[in-house]
């Protein structure tokens, strides 16, 4: 299967839409003009392109399977996978502080408007690792945030989201798990979640799981 990102498209958006020039002038972002974006946009095509967009194929032929306890990604989806991180796409739009690269998300969005349009099923994994990096920047204590956040930024560990229940699939208000705080200030959680989306596999040395629980109260 053949993908061509449409970039002329993109960098006129980008240009006239939403106004690369404006963001540039913000602070941190001085150095992400209308040239970083068109250089960062053509490294992603380039990528998804040549390497990530043909696994579709590959995934209609040879699809992921559970052997022994054990998730095996279709051939070619993990040696994608360290590509993209080693090119330090996952930390795109992330802090620096914690390893990423500080590009504002108007360029983070199309690039991530490339790796879906290349192949959705890979692009799943980065999707919900960037779900996870962004909930921790938001509500994390400080220990946490340097526990998990360079490790995921890096790519070395991938994350997950676990919000669908029996009961609950979009309907996130009919969450039913729990989370009972503990006077030591950590909690437990009960209930039951199904359908993590890359919640077992083997491009990554560690998978997190954040877990969507109503607090007692």
């Amino acid at each position: 299967m053949s993908y061509t990102a449409p970039l002329k498209d993109m960098l006129f958006n980008i240009e006239h839409l939403a106004r690369i020039d404006q963001v540039s002038q913000l602070p941190g972002f001085e150095d992400a003009g209308l040239e970083t974006a068109q250089a960062v946009l053509e490294e992603c095509a380039k990528l998804n392109e040549g390497v990530i967009a043909p696994l579709n194929w590959e995934g209609d032929k040879y699809p992921s399977s559970f052997h022994d306890g054990k998730v095996t990604t279709t051939p070619g989806f993990k040696d994608a996978y360290k590509q993209y991180a080693e090119g330090g796409w996952q930390g795109l739009q992330h802090p620096v502080d914690f390893g990423g690269q500080g590009l504002p998300k108007t360029i983070g969005a199309a690039c991530g408007e490339i790796l879906n349009s290349a192949n959705m099923s890979f692009a799943l994994c980065p999707l919900l690792t960037d779900g996870a990096i962004e909930a921790l920047l938001t509500a994390a204590s400080d220990e946490l945030k340097a526990t998990y956040l360079e490790k995921l930024i890096s790519g070395q560990w991938t994350g997950t989201m676990n919000l669908t229940e029996p009961q609950a699939g979009s309907d996130l208000a009919a969450v039913r798990s729990r989370a009972e705080p503990q006077p030591d200030g950590t909690y437990k959680v009960f209930g039951t979640k199904i359908f993590i989306t890359y919640g077992e596999h083997d491009m990554a040395e560690n998978i997190v799981h954040l877990v969507l629980a109503r607090v007692t109260g």
